[in-house]
């Protein structure tokens, strides 16, 4: 006599909201399904299963330093190379999923090869020779990253205060998924001083569904 196999199963999955996927007691293999997402238990974390990519969304992320204040402002010495700072002291987020920057490695994440994004730098700066003085920033890791740079002159006015917002797009290689990058700052013809850092940034395209 032949055996039958039944091939199609149905699994009931519990529909809940964010708010009880952030704090339910997670167990291995247990599923729960959002309008948003589908997760799993796995390894004490409740982590996205679909979509893929692990980030339930397009969505956008806001990193604010608060080490770097008006009372706090980070010199910047003449022609010397350094990461823009950012502790991520403060966090606002489109979804709780969303992860595009690591503040203990001071990288910025990609989720999957082949993501667009676009980066917004806020801060704000003042120069105590602002008519010799410009900045050089640029994002630096491996692979084709290298060209999102670009300069910022100071308007007149020495040791004035002055906001700035800098904007790139980029896409990430398997390289930036891999190893992240970092935003380089470079005070060029004199020092000067930066604040209030904001990391405000936005996945616009999901490279594993285009």
């Amino acid at each position: 006599m032949a055996t039958t196999k039944n091939t199609s199963y149905k699994v009931h999955v519990h529909h809940t909201d964010q708010s009880e996927v952030d704090n339910v007691n997670i167990e291995n293999g247990a599923m729960l399904h959002t309008t948003d997402a589908l997760y799993m238990g796995h390894n004490g974390s409740n982590v996205v299963v679909y979509p893929q990519g692990g980030t339930t969304q397009l969505g956008w992320a806001r990193y604010d330093d608060t080490v770097y204040t008006s009372s706090n402002k980070l010199s910047l010495t003449q022609d010397t190379e350094v990461v823009v700072p950012n502790n991520a002291g403060n966090i606002v987020r489109s979804h709780s999923s969303i992860a595009f920057y690591d503040s203990s490695t001071q990288k910025i994440l990609g989720v999957n090869e082949n993501d667009v994004y676009i980066f917004t730098l806020a801060f704000k700066a003042s120069a105590p020779n602002a008519n010799q003085t410009y900045l050089e920033y640029n994002l630096e890791g491996s692979g084709q990253i290298s060209r999102v740079s670009g300069t910022l002159a100071f308007p007149k006015g020495n040791d004035v205060e002055h906001k700035e917002s800098m904007v790139m797009q980029y896409y990430t290689d398997s390289t930036f998924v891999q190893d992240g990058v970092q935003l380089k700052i470079t005070s060029i013809g004199n020092g000067s001083s930066v604040w209030d850092i904001i990391y405000f940034i936005q996945r616009t395209q999901n490279g594993s569904l285009s």
